[in-house]
């Protein structure tokens, strides 16, 4: 008899002390991905528990048996709505309130992309003011770097608010009122940046020491204690902690810092994109913008963030399902934070309303060059997305230069004819490339008539020297 009552005792207190949890990500006021399996999942003190999860827009249940104290489910999601309640119930119960459904996008990046209102911003005082939209919802992953994957992060949802814009990614917050604003459906925001930061320490470790040529360029990052360097590190403890978490898609601003490695930003960048959408497991948009121009060796004519500006159009290029933001117009030779955020976040929304959501008579590409003929002393380019005509900004365009077989680019002159342009200079009498904007602080001014930048571009395959 005391055996069993002692017995009873401690069954008893494994039961207070039980508890079920989940990652933050996980929590009041959240977006879940509209139209899709949405994961529910986290952890439990009983290791093989039965959890019940239950959304309030259909009262439908799902299960999932805790495995060693882990368990998972997917909840089928409705089309965009709320607020709901999510419901989990094992031996405690948890209740999410205020829950959307709705479309859910990663922002990442570097600095331009984690700049804030706050931290400099056009006719700041009045995008805070008007930043009330109870339906846009903020998820803010703190900065922390780790030598090993993360299961969480510290993080709360919260509403877009003028006290909570203010703190938030400006390009972030201004692609989702965009999306808010033309598909009038919540929209999630998860915000994981690092100023500073390489495109590697994004990338999972495995992925860069697996290879040669990237490890080595991994090594050429110069190490900060203001951000971290190492591969991997901001992966492990920002990026890991939300691959359960059904998105639609990511936008990313980075590629400054690549400058040190500029050549492997080739092989990398398209590998970090191939890489979360294998963790993620789906195919999802990839929208970047393409770093704007900074006068970073003062006076001099660099080229290694061109070189970065290259890498970035063969990306979207080649890479299925991705898009490019041109920022050539809209950035400042002496601040690498221009404060045009509003527009940034707006190209980056053409491209997801047009490409992700299929909006109709939706311009959302700049011109990008698309072949060349040569007519004897003279080039003409062609484009893409300059079906309705190109303009210039000013009495000349500028930043075309032009070379012979011998790879020595002069400065051209170029004129508009219809959808194309005509380069040609007297110092070359058979030209063969052409080059545009193919220097760091290159402020071009060739446009299409949707008031869209070309992007930086360059016709030949030759091996880039960097001085």
């Amino acid at each position: 008899m005391k055996k069993l009552f002692v017995l009873m005792l401690v069954l008893l207190a494994n039961v207070s002390f039980a508890k079920i949890w989940t990652p933050t990500i996980l929590s009041d006021n959240m977006v879940l991905q509209q139209q899709s399996e949405a994961t529910i999942w986290g952890w439990t003190t009983a290791p093989s528990e039965t959890i019940t999860i239950m959304g309030s827009w259909n009262n439908m249940e799902v299960t999932a048996k805790a495995h060693q104290g882990v368990w998972s489910a997917q909840l089928p999601t409705p089309t965009a709505g709320g607020p709901y309640t999510v419901t989990i119930k094992g031996h405690e119960e948890i209740t999410f309130s205020n829950v959307m459904i709705g479309e859910v996008w990663i922002a990442s990046g570097q600095s331009n992309m984690q700049w804030t209102p706050n931290m400099g911003l056009d006719n700041a005082e009045e995008e805070i003011k008007n930043a009330n939209y109870a339906n846009i919802r903020f998820f803010q992953v703190p900065q922390r770097k780790s030598t090993t994957p993360q299961d969480d992060t510290p993080g709360e949802w919260v509403s877009c608010s003028s006290e909570t814009m203010q703190n938030f990614s400006s390009v972030a917050y201004f692609f989702g009122r965009k999306l808010h604003k033309n598909l009038s459906v919540p929209v999630g925001l998860i915000s994981s940046n690092w100023g500073g930061t390489p495109v590697e320490v994004w990338i999972p470790e495995a992925l860069i020491e697996g290879d040669n040529e990237l490890k080595a360029a991994a090594k050429q990052i110069s190490e900060y204690e203001w951000w971290p360097h190492l591969p991997g590190a901001t992966y492990n403890g920002m990026i890991h902690p939300l691959l359960n978490f059904n998105i639609a898609g990511a936008i990313w601003y980075q590629g400054e810092s690549n400058r040190a490695n500029e050549e492997s930003y080739y092989k990398s960048f398209p590998l970090l994109i191939k890489s979360w959408r294998n963790l993620w497991k789906k195919d999802f948009p990839f929208y970047f913008a393409q770093i704007a121009p900074y006068d970073y060796e003062k006076d001099k004519k660099d080229i290694k963030a061109a070189v970065v500006r290259d890498a970035q159009l063969q990306t979207m290029l080649s890479v299925p399902n991705t898009g490019m933001a041109v920022t050539n117009d809209i950035g400042n030779l002496k601040d690498i934070h221009p404060t045009n955020k509003q527009e940034v976040g707006r190209r980056l929304a053409l491209w997801a309303l047009a490409k992700t959501y299929g909006v109709k008579d939706v311009v959302y590409s700049g011109p990008v060059y698309k072949s060349m003929e040569i007519k004897r002393n003279k080039i003409i380019l062609s484009f893409d997305y300059a079906e309705d005509g190109l303009k210039m900004e000013g009495k000349a365009l500028k930043e075309f230069q032009i070379a012979g077989a011998n790879k020595h680019f002069v400065d051209a002159r170029a004129r508009i004819k219809g959808n194309t342009v005509e380069v040609y200079s007297k110092e070359v009498k058979e030209p063969v490339a052409v080059r545009f904007a193919f220097y760091d602080k290159a402020l071009p001014n060739l446009f299409n008539n949707a008031g869209l930048p070309t992007s930086a571009f360059r016709t030949d395959d030759w091996e880039i020297a960097i001085d």
